[in-house]
């Protein structure tokens, strides 16, 4: 049978749940348990697709197409192996399957209560994983915080859980915060005595609770924690910050966190974790020989986790490479023709993010054409591959009204149209193209010496394509379409051979950046990006010279 672990959190939100139940999930895989994670989302969405970044984030996309938490792109890029739709429950999604179940007549006679139908359905999705007989130890990450009326059939549940399944067949781990009182110069422990007598209440007792802190924690504090909140002392776990989330698996080795929890499961005869791959990232991290920069441009600059993936994918790509990529954030909307060369020159790369309507879209054509014109490595991605067709065509092909049926759906020069069995679905939600998709590249072209391969499967998540009746005169003037769909002959790659590196893709490559498979196209843009960079310095140095 399944081992079970619940994160709870509580005091406040953005605590780094998933960060601490990605580590220990790595943890527990580097010493030989088959793990996996599963993030269970309060809010009443059926999953997060139709929301506004700025409200939750990226949305992270899986093999399956589920439009999910950006929590499972910490799962994947830790433990290097996919999730899919089950990893992912909404409140939405438990209450849509409940009351379909009851339209069916599935409970006839019976009045539908939260308390058993809504708990059960959530613990039938809680234990779904482990049933399948693949894992050792599923990992059930709650959201929210304790104490949000949206969270309590989840923890209900896990209550009921803890009664029903064999004492160490299930660990509750809660996440909680230690603030710092500058004025006091003293860490508090207050709030967690709180947050855990909240869920003791639900009936809940965590048996580890681990304290994010500024600051160290001291035996005695975490002596008073453990006496107030009722658990062993060893079962304080101390989660002090961390130059990088990465470190995170190491801090929670060095206090024990996953032994603790095999100990509790009644867990023996495992072997020391395996993670030289992990120290080996972590150390071409921490210590690059170069530094790079690359634009990122975008419209949800303000919130950071809106392309929580693609900046993750920058780290491993600079890892690999042993260089510090320092991304420079640039709002589209504010570029210009007379601004753009202000903004990018001082660039080593340039990459065009992916998006949604037509705010900034001008900004990010302005830029696209900076980049091919004055041979700056470009990468564009979804949006940002749809904007460099637009560019070209604008300003190379000569069709001055090129657009997108997104921005404009009368356009007379669709560059950029809505798929064709897009044009009849009405409803929002889960309705994009999502979810991994074959693509063929063609031989000798940029894509295919970066993945080193006539075939790959990349991930997409877009209603609107390159219109295929524009593509020989793309191709007549230069442009390439080097990654085609073998099924319905979508443009998945174009590039410029007669560029350093110009390459725009139409699936999301962020998605399967890992730290041990760092995404091949992110790793050439980042060389790219040096070898520009040093060769500016060897033009500044020249020019020096000259002066003297």
């Amino acid at each position: 049978m399944s081992k079970y672990i619940f994160v709870t959190g509580g005091v406040t939100s953005s605590l780094g749940k998933g960060i601490i139940a990605a580590s220990l999930a790595k943890l527990l895989q580097a010493r030989g348990f088959r793990v996996t994670i599963q993030k269970f989302d309060p809010y009443i969405n059926i999953d997060p697709g139709t929301l506004n970044p700025y409200e939750h984030g990226e949305c992270f996309v899986t093999e399956d197409g589920a439009e999910t938490d950006l929590d499972l792109g910490h799962y994947e890029r830790f433990l290097n192996i996919y999730t899919s739709q089950a990893n992912n429950v909404t409140t939405g999604r438990i209450y849509q399957t409940v009351i379909n179940k009851e339209r069916q007549g599935a409970y006839l006679g019976k009045t539908v209560q939260v308390v058993p139908h809504i708990t059960n359905e959530i613990k039938r999705r809680m234990m779904e994983l482990g049933n399948t007989g693949e894992y050792d130890i599923v990992i059930t990450e709650i959201g929210g915080t304790i104490g949000d009326i949206e969270s309590l059939p989840f923890v209900e549940s896990i209550r009921q859980l803890q009664w029903e399944l064999p004492e160490e067949d299930t660990v509750v781990i809660h996440l909680t915060y230690i603030p710092y009182l500058k004025a006091a110069k003293e860490l508090k422990t207050k709030p967690t005595q709180h947050s855990v007598r909240m869920l003791s209440q639900e009936g809940v007792s965590p048996d580890i609770i681990v304290c994010r802190t500024e600051k160290s924690l001291t035996p005695e504090l975490k002596r008073k924690i453990a006496l107030f909140c009722n658990v062993k002392q060893e079962a304080v776990i101390e989660a002090a910050d961390q130059s990088t989330i990465y470190e995170v698996p190491l801090a929670m080795l060095r206090e024990k966190l996953d032994v603790i929890c095999l100990k509790k499961m009644n867990i023996t005869g495992y072997k020391e974790p395996d993670l030289e791959k992990w120290y080996t990232f972590l150390d071409k991290l921490k210590y690059p020989k170069s530094v790079v920069r690359i634009g990122l441009i975008g419209k949800y600059l303000e919130l950071q986790d809106a392309y929580k993936s693609i900046l993750e994918a920058f780290v491993h790509a600079g890892a690999v490479n042993e260089c510090q990529v320092q991304i420079v954030n640039i709002h589209s909307e504010y570029i210009t023709e007379e601004n753009v060369a202000e903004k990018l020159s001082e660039l080593d790369g340039l990459l065009v993010a992916p998006g949604f309507g037509i705010r900034g879209v001008e900004g990010k054509i302005t830029a696209v054409k900076y980049a091919r014109e004055h041979g700056l490595p470009f990468f564009g991605i979804c949006l940002g591959m749809q904007m460099a067709a637009i560019e070209f065509a604008r300003n190379v092909l000569g069709i001055k009204q090129a657009n997108s049926t997104e921005m404009d759906e009368n356009t007379p020069e669709p560059v950029i149209d809505l798929m064709e069995e897009q044009k009849k679905i009405t409803e929002k939600g889960g309705t994009m193209r999502l979810g991994a998709y074959t693509c063929v590249l063609k031989p000798n072209s940029l894509a295919s010496s970066i993945y080193g391969t006539d075939t790959i499967s990349e991930r997409h998540r877009h209603r609107w394509e390159f219109n295929n009746k524009y593509l020989e005169r793309f191709e007549q003037a230069g442009m390439v379409a080097s990654g085609k769909n073998p099924d319905s002959g979508l443009v998945e790659i174009i590039e410029l051979p007669t560029h350093p590196f110009f390459i725009g893709v139409q699936y999301h490559p962020e998605l399967k950046s890992t730290v041990e498979n760092p995404q091949p196209i992110f790793v050439n843009f980042v060389k790219a990006a040096m070898k520009y960079s040093a060769a500016c310095k060897t033009h500044k140095n020249q020019n020096e010279m000259a002066k003297m």
